[in-house]
């Protein structure tokens, strides 16, 4: 593709800088010791909540006030359109211009993830290109699942082999089998690991066992494995995760940029009690009240939540307290 090998051209220097300001890993995470990725993803990134409007229309105006107090949290990078940001409710025009907006917002030793994930390989292509041109530095690239049946080991690997091939910038496999109904396939993770433009996956499973397997299988590779919870973050930390995209990170970033520090410097007591804070917390934001009760999560510190797309309904008054009552029975409110 000719538009994908000139926007590669261009963005080069901008990854190799990108490259350059990444975090070091510390002896014990996925990286060998003596050997660096590429492209470092070692780091918690949060996946950002996409604020809406009382008339639900997207809030750039909100979004900019949550980017600025992101921006004094130690982050590696920051995930926009992930399942977190209400994906699947927006519109092609409105998934650009949010990536443009947070590309804008966003210091720029910091990596912009986007996704780009489509139900058709040429759509995802498409859409990867154009995240691309708004700013992104990595396409998250969530497994293809309407035809779930259908999408066998060699069915995924060929589609996310054309999107790698096609794509101007890294990227980042993302397996979330609690939205799509798939895992991929441990075969297909190894497989294209191998391919010089798929860097690594964010895998929300929360299967630790797997989770180590991919980072044995795939430890000569040039590839890392990123949790996608912070209810299990320690444990994906000791099977050699390099970091995590983390939904509770919209709401409590310093406390887990703190986790990461912990596991990164060895001191696993600090780390195992600071984790077991954030396990409820996590669980209420995800599992059980999912993204309604994130963003009301996020008022109560200090960030604009705002209403869901429907037809994502707001939490009732009954459930807004048990989220609270979770937050504060850990010590958070």
């Amino acid at each position: 593709m000719a538009l994908s090998t000139r926007l590669a051209a261009s963005l080069r220097p901008a990854r190799a800088a990108l490259r350059r300001a990444a975090p070091r890993h510390c002896r014990g995470l996925s990286t060998p010791q003596g050997s660096e990725p590429s492209f470092n993803l070692g780091g918690i990134f949060p996946p950002l909540a996409t604020p809406f409007s009382p008339t639900q229309e997207v809030d750039y105006a909100h979004l900019e006030e949550n980017l600025r107090r992101y921006a004094r949290i130690p982050f590696r990078g920051l995930v926009a359109l992930g399942s977190n940001g209400e994906y699947p409710y927006l519109a092609s025009r409105e998934r650009v211009e949010v990536v443009s907006c947070v590309r804008r917002a966003l210091p720029k030793d910091r990596l912009l993830l986007a996704g780009s994930g489509c139900e058709s390989t040429q759509a995802t292509i498409e859409l990867t290109v154009s995240m691309a041109e708004a700013g992104a530095d990595v396409a998250l690239v969530v497994t293809p699942c309407y035809y779930r049946g259908a999408m066998t080991t060699a069915a995924l690997i060929h589609h996310y082999t054309e999107v790698g091939d096609a794509s101007p910038i890294p990227v980042v496999l993302y397996s979330v089998p609690a939205n799509t109904g798939l895992d991929l396939p441990m075969e297909a993770v190894i497989t294209l690991a191998q391919h010089p433009n798929i860097i690594g996956i964010k895998d929300s499973g929360g299967d630790i066992t797997r989770m180590g397997l991919m980072v044995h299988k795939t430890r000569q590779e040039d590839f890392q494995v990123l949790a996608g919870s912070a209810g299990f973050l320690l444990a994906s930390y000791a099977v050699g995760a390099s970091g995590g995209v983390c939904a509770l990170a919209n709401v409590l970033g310093d406390p887990l940029c703190q986790l990461d520090h912990l596991c990164r410097t060895g001191q696993w007591q600090e780390a195992r009690d600071l984790q077991h804070r954030l396990i409820e917390p996590n669980a209420a934001v995800t599992r059980r009240f999912g993204i309604p009760g994130l963003k009301k999560a996020m008022e109560w510190f200090g960030y604009y939540g705002g209403p869901c797309r429907a037809p994502l309904a707001p939490l009732s008054p009954a459930q807004v307290e048990e989220l609270r009552s979770t937050f504060s029975a850990n010590g958070w409110l």
